[in-house]
């Protein structure tokens, strides 16, 4: 039976020098951080809470988590857990996904009757599948049915994986780039225990958020004006509705900018404070002004007195109205 073979130091100190991801070794994720961050050790884990639940324990340093592809679209799995993690973003790195038919050594094109993999790759593949007749068979993740086969020892079975897990698993590469589309990118982000501390006078830096707005007229126009007047670009703006009810809308939302400067952002207290009064700007005012001013207007959820002017009322909701994820470096590592 292959063994995944794990790359890194041995000793004290190995959390500060890890990575955490979701999937098995040598999956795609693996990939974008040994890319990334060559000189970190890779921990696969399970799921994506589990990935960010080991840097809030400490068990490593950062974790990457892909949030959109450019052909399957948005990774949502992320966004349920934005809301409640304590975790900063604090970079993103764009990968390009490179699809590869692994099999055996000794298997050929001709031999291999099935091929499995993650449901995603099998679709992004087609093509390749129905030109050589192959049976798809869905797995829960690519470098996991490279792993499998390796184990079961049939040389009729494929996988479609990355080279990585190949390596990793001792198996064959059949063909490479076997994915349809060219452009096939995925995007991640890094999150750490820590802020990223950018410097924003001379860096071109991005912020991320959260916030709420109920479902009237106008709510989110009136939340977002701000921006429009102090000329801050939103790059990406998501909504996912909340509740049972469906009567409110969360967004995550990401602008050009660092909270610190004049034209979209405000000053910390500390670095565990939400946003005060002191140098606000217009465009997160017409957020925060929305939390305070929300029954009377109908528009971003109400604050409870004396609370964080970013935070709703418990009453209303467990989801902050308004919630400062990250200002971060905007330097974007591209394939």
């Amino acid at each position: 039976m292959a063994k995944a073979r794990t790359r890194g130091r041995s000793g004290g100190g190995v959390a500060s020098n890890t990575i955490a991801f979701q999937g098995e070794a040598g999956a795609n994720s693996d990939m974008a951080c040994r890319s990334a961050f060559p000189y970190m050790t890779t921990r696969p884990c399970p799921t994506f809470e589990t990935a960010m639940a080991a840097v809030q324990a400490g068990k490593a340093e950062l974790a990457m988590i892909p949030v959109e592809n450019s052909i399957a679209g948005r990774v949502a799995d992320l966004h349920s857990l934005l809301p409640h993690t304590k975790l900063k973003i604090v970079a993103e790195h764009f990968q390009r996904v490179e699809h590869c038919l692994v099999a055996l050594p000794g298997a050929t094109l001709r031999s291999i009757k099935t091929v499995k993999s993650h449901v995603q790759a099998l679709s992004q593949c087609r093509n390749f599948l129905k030109k050589h007749r192959f049976a798809p068979l869905v797995h829960g993740d690519t470098a996991g049915a490279a792993r499998e086969i390796a184990e079961d020892g049939d040389k009729s079975v494929g996988a479609i994986a990355s080279s990585l897990a190949a390596r990793i698993y001792e198996l064959k590469v059949l063909a490479r780039n076997i994915e349809d589309a060219d452009h096939n990118t995925t995007r991640m982000l890094v999150f750490s225990r820590e802020e990223a501390a950018p410097d924003w006078r001379t860096v071109h830096c991005m912020t991320a958020f959260l916030f709420r707005v109920k479902s009237v007229p106008a709510a989110l126009y009136k939340a977002l004006g701000g921006f429009a007047t102090n000329g801050v670009n939103i790059v990406k703006l998501e909504s996912y509705l909340s509740g049972a009810r469906f009567e409110q809308a969360q967004f995550y939302a990401e602008v050009e900018g660092h909270p610190n400067s004049a034209a979209c952002g405000w000053r910390w207290r500390n670095s565990r404070s939400s946003p005060r009064s002191s140098s606000r700007s217009a465009a997160f005012r017409s957020i925060l002004s929305g939390a305070r001013a929300g029954k009377r207007r109908r528009g971003l959820a109400p604050e409870a007195p004396g609370a964080n002017p970013c935070r709703s009322s418990p009453s209303a909701s467990l989801l902050p109205s308004c919630r400062l994820i990250s200002p971060r470096s905007a330097r974007r590592s591209r394939p």
